[in-house]
């Protein structure tokens, strides 16, 4: 009997509603992006859409599996569920599928395929969590941060491999689970610093950008001369910067893989390419734009009907919805993500243990950078870096593993008056 009200009392239904909604919104839009009239109805497993339905009835079970398992299991298991993955991404590397220029998948028959780099990211947070959670363990010592960092980093390593950017990049998110429990918000600023040093020095001359940055250094050590440790810590700063900045280029033109630097050439404004890798962008905002406020109507999408956008039911999801469902079911899509994260955070902070609150803050961290990244480079403030819009897009790894990110969570908080 306890056992049961602690299932049907404990579990918060609000997250598990917004789940939902959010994999029912996906089914119908997968649908209407790859709409084939040889196969009208929705659950014909020829479609991507049939197919989406059965990943949303396997999500459902393992979501109700998870609520069912004793907590202590999971917990325990946390290393093992992390070294299996990892042991998944070599796997691909070996005998990986190579779709789309990236080794990212493992064929397991009838079309199926399993990405491992989809569920690495829930494993890196059990274990990122499991670690942070310890007792004498403080983020600030640099004994626990290099820990922590190797935790997030092999994943980010092998799936760079395959190679995988977008995925690779999703890993830098937990970022903010470390300055949840006490990283120096400095990281963060030195983070943006450097994207910002990164852009400035594609833009324009590195030479001009080193003697600005000079100029700025000399003004604040002039301003605060009599503080030798900040004039210090300035004229290091300093040399830091100008070996990024003479660096770029050098990553800009021999690290990064052709396309990649079209796509920043494009969100820069360096190069028009409406015909060539500019054209999944172009063909986007179109889609989205061609909505309004209240979209043409369910099935009715010109670009979407006829296949302009390509990846439309994957990476391009939010196309459709921005055609089909205009502005307001753009808002009600992003409301519902925006919904999902704050009261995920909200659950993370109503904890009496450490490793249900950290590995919440994963967790939302995760889902954020998706949501963000994806809608964000279907409108052109991001380069496409290709990751899938949670619950949404289709794909069985990517909504299974989402559902296992969520469910674990909500199976934790419902223990959230034991200590875990």
């Amino acid at each position: 009997m306890n056992n049961q009200r602690s299932f049907f009392f404990n579990v918060d239904w609000v997250i598990v509603f917004i789940y939902l909604a959010l994999c029912t919104i996906g089914w119908f839009n997968i649908h209407a992006a790859v709409f084939d009239e040889r196969h009208p109805g929705m659950l014909s497993l020829d479609t991507n859409y049939g197919k989406q339905f059965l990943y949303i009835v396997i999500g459902i079970l393992v979501g109700i599996v998870i609520l069912l398992l004793e907590t202590r299991f999971i917990t325990a298991l946390v290393p093992a569920f992390y070294g299996i993955t990892l042991l998944l991404l070599i796997l691909v590397l070996v005998h990986g599928r190579n779709v789309g220029g990236n080794q990212a998948w493992i064929s397991i028959g009838g079309g199926f395929r399993l990405q491992p780099s989809e569920f690495a990211k829930f494993t890196a947070c059990l274990l990122l969590a499991r670690y942070l959670s310890g007792p004498n363990i403080k983020v600030t010592e640099p004994r626990s941060f290099a820990i922590a960092g190797a935790i997030i980093g092999f994943p980010m390593l092998l799936i760079m491999l395959q190679p995988d950017v977008g995925s690779t990049l999703v890993f830098l998110s937990l970022i903010f689970v470390l300055y949840r429990e006490g990283l120096s918000p400095y990281f963060l600023i030195i983070g943006a610093l450097f994207i910002a040093l990164f852009v400035t020095a594609i833009l324009y001359n590195p030479l001009y950008v080193i003697l600005v940055i000079t100029a700025i250094a000399a003004l604040i050590m002039y301003l605060f001369k009599r503080n030798k440790r900040l004039v210090v810590t300035m004229l290091t700063g300093l040399a830091i910067c100008v070996v990024f900045v003479l660096s770029v280029k050098f990553i800009y033109n021999k690290v990064l893989q052709p396309h990649q630097k079209v796509r920043i050439d494009i969100i820069l404004g360096i190069k028009s390419d409406l015909r060539g890798k500019g054209y999944n962008l172009n063909q986007s905002k179109i889609a989205i734009g061609s909505g309004k406020l209240w979209g043409k109507g369910y099935l009715k999408g010109t670009q979407t009907k006829y296949s302009f956008v390509p990846e439309q039911s994957t990476d391009f999801i939010f196309c459709t919805v921005g055609e089909e469902w205009g502005f307001a079911g753009s808002v009600v899509v992003i409301g519902l993500y925006l919904f999902l994260v704050l009261r995920i955070i909200m659950i993370a902070e109503r904890q009496r243990s450490p490793f249900t609150r950290i590995y919440g803050y994963g967790a939302a961290s995760v889902i954020f950078f998706h949501v963000m990244i994806n809608i964000g480079m279907t409108i052109g403030l991001v380069p496409v870096i290709g990751i899938p819009l949670p619950l949404v897009s289709y794909g069985g790894s990517s909504l299974i593993s989402f559902t296992i990110l969520i469910f674990v969570l909500l199976k934790l908080d419902s223990n959230r008056m034991g200590i875990v």
